[in-house]
């Protein structure tokens, strides 16, 4: 019978540290990817702004065609960069936040 609940209690304490891995390890990830989208839109805000000042500042037609050709070309790039870094970002989240409920799952089914 002691045996039973000692097995209860560590089976509840090994749940216990399993959920507050997995809190913690999708709090740093969350806060990775909030980081980056901040830095991005910062980056965005700032590329956008010197492109109209670049364009309200052309003489000619055929510059502001080119001004605006660049920055469509260089804003296609950072939003596929930007793409890449996400999608890196939620897979290392979703990695890092299963770690300790897959290391769970294997101790409580090895307990079986």
């Amino acid at each position: 019978m002691v045996t039973q609940i000692d097995n209860v209690q560590k089976f509840g304490a090994d749940q216990l540290e399993a959920a507050v891995a997995y809190t913690s390890g999708l709090t740093k990830g969350w806060q990775e990817i909030a980081s980056e989208a901040t830095d991005f839109n910062k980056k965005s805000f700032e590329k956008g702004r010197a492109y109209a000042e670049k364009l309200l500042s052309v003489k000619k037609l055929e510059d502001a065609f080119q001004i605006q050709n660049d920055y469509a070309k260089t804003a296609y790039e950072d939003f596929i960069a930007g793409t890449k870094k996400f999608g890196e970002l939620y897979g290392s989240l979703t990695a890092e936040a299963l770690k300790p409920l897959d290391k769970f799952s294997k101790t409580f089914t090895a307990g079986k």
